[in-house]
């Protein structure tokens, strides 16, 4: 037994000399490459420079665990949902527990993995896993207060998570900003209309469509230059029924006719993902109508995920949906499972569905 205790603490004794000389290697090779950084500081002054100072940055010392910790704290703590492969700690080549690969299938456009969130000891979100299908429409219903809203903000990183991954394309965007998220083709509405209202309608589209130029910090010259991108934003107003406002202010749009203004700037992005936040919130009967036909219209070439209230909307819509609670997860399947699910006919009406 004392043997066998022996030799495992001299096999562990040698990972840990290994891991060390590697470490050692790198932290060399990050000093060669920025430990004489220098820095010519220049000060002018009317007859001409007042003086000149050099120095150089100290070199680094840390480890490349140390770095790794760092890192982990920096996440907010080490995520229990995942661990190192078995032969580095540092390699980052991560599994979930339960050794399925992260972020890896095609068919999945988004994931979250052990996603959750904390205010001061108030979980909003608790250990959510969802993933998203590429080229369906995903809906997130739940009573006030679920999460559904929390989970957009930590998906398109208006928020950072207390734990837990996001990938999108495979590519981890955990803690990416909001702006580098939307370049990568995920692109968000908001509850509360978000257009500028003293721009017309063309000029709202048209001002999304600008991204795509070079030229957006030429604040000199005339606005005419921007007349290339009419055609563009005249067919996305077209494909939201707006083609007859173009020269209309948008406070002058009702309540519908607004969101789907705002629905064109969103699509003149072009997104891959695009999440829709409570689209037909405040709207009357027909306006509900229109909208269910913008967004089908809108999915026919992209992956929507939509937080709903009114479950009409997300039956006739919805390919697949996460039915939340208090943060966590109740059910998940599409309409006809999730409606007949004890769990969710008691959050909804209280009763359990006898």
């Amino acid at each position: 037994m004392q043997d066998n205790r022996d030799a495992a603490t001299g096999t562990a004794s040698a990972k840990c000399d290994a891991r060390d000389d590697a470490a050692d290697g790198l932290r060399h090779a990050v000093n060669r490459q920025f430990g004489v950084t220098k820095i010519l500081i220049c000060v002018q002054i009317t007859g001409g420079f007042a003086g000149i100072g050099i120095f150089s940055i100290t070199p680094f010392s840390t480890s490349v665990g140390e770095l790794a910790a760092s890192a982990c704290n920096e996440r907010g703590g080490i995520d229990s949902n995942y661990y190192c492969c078995k032969t580095c700690n540092l390699c980052k080549k991560e599994t979930r527990r339960d050794n399925n690969p992260v972020g890896n299938d095609d068919r999945i456009v988004l994931s979250m993995d052990g996603l959750s969130k904390a205010f001061r000891g108030f979980v909003a979100v608790n250990n959510v896993h969802i993933d998203v299908l590429r080229g369906t429409i995903h809906s997130l219903i739940g009573p006030n207060g679920a999460g559904k809203t929390t989970i957009f903000n930590l998906v398109t990183r208006f928020l950072d998570p207390t734990s837990g991954r996001i990938f999108f394309n495979g590519q981890d965007v955990t803690r990416l900003k909001p702006a580098h998220v939307a370049r990568l083709g995920m692109v968000r509405s908001f509850q509360i209309s978000a257009v500028f209202l003293n721009l017309t309608v063309l000029e709202n589209v048209r001002i999304a469509l600008q991204r795509t130029r070079r030229d957006n910090f030429h604040f000199w010259r005339s606005e005419r230059v921007l007349s290339v991108l009419d055609d563009r934003s005249k067919a996305l107003l077209a494909q939201v029924g707006l083609d007859g406002f173009y020269r209309h202010k948008a406070n002058e749009l009702s309540y519908g006719r607004r969101r789907a203004l705002e629905l064109a700037t969103t699509l003149a992005l072009d997104p891959e993902l695009l999440l829709l936040d409570e689209p037909t919130s405040g709207m009357g009967h027909e306006d509900i109508g229109r909208t269910v036909e913008l967004i089908r219209r809108a999915a026919e070439n992209r992956t929507i995920v939509m937080v709903e209230h009114n479950l009409s909307v997300v039956a006739d819509l919805s390919d697949r949906i996460t039915v939340l609670a208090r943060g966590e997860i109740l059910a998940d399947g599409n309409y006809e499972q999730v409606s007949k699910n004890p769990a969710v006919i008691e959050a909804y009406m209280g009763t359990g569905g006898d």
